[in-house]
């Protein structure tokens, strides 16, 4: 009943996302993860059933996109307020940093290296790694709070306070 179906749902799907692509990959996670239900609904209910589960799934991804495009106006504003410090000193920062930076997540660890160190763009970058920009920047966001992190936990809080002494003995 749901693949007879189908093309229903991806105008219904399609209509609320503007995308032909992710409407497809929301009705088929939406098949996915709802295999096990189906068997206990009458057939009657089916249908609109799943319907229901498609507008949540829609509304689900409206809401995580709202948020990466918060995460990236964010990152936005942190990155036209930025300054850089001088060359000596940059690279001093640069190898104390780059150890902690290299002890994050993989992915974490190749953003910051090819967004702050190489000074990548990060829709450049995106489209490298096969990312949205919006992804690419919501990542970028958070690899740079789990360096934050790392930093102030090596560093002590000198490193809350703008330190750039990297010269604090620990590992």
């Amino acid at each position: 009943m749901l693949v007879e179906n189908h093309r229903a749902f991806l105008r219904f799907l399609e209509r609320r996302v503007g995308d032909r692509a992710a409407a497809e990959d929301l009705i088929q996670d939406a098949f996915k993860r709802n295999m096990d239900r189906l068997s206990n609904l009458p057939d009657e209910a089916l249908v609109p059933w799943f319907y229901r589960v498609l507008r949540n799934a829609a509304i689900d991804r409206q809401r995580r996109k709202g948020a990466e495009d918060r995460a990236l106006a964010t990152f936005t504003q942190e990155l036209a307020g930025a300054t850089y410090p001088d060359g000596d000193l940059h690279r001093e920062i640069c190898a104390c940093v780059g150890r902690l930076a290299r002890s994050l997540k993989p992915e974490y660890a190749e953003i910051l290296q090819a967004v702050d160190v190489e000074e990548t763009p990060v829709k450049a970058f995106a489209e490298a790694a096969g990312l949205t920009a919006s992804n690419a920047g919501v990542r970028l966001f958070r690899a740079r709070e789990a360096l934050r992190k790392q930093v102030t936990a090596s560093c002590g809080t000198c490193a809350e306070h703008g330190c750039l002494d990297c010269s604090c003995g620990r590992p």
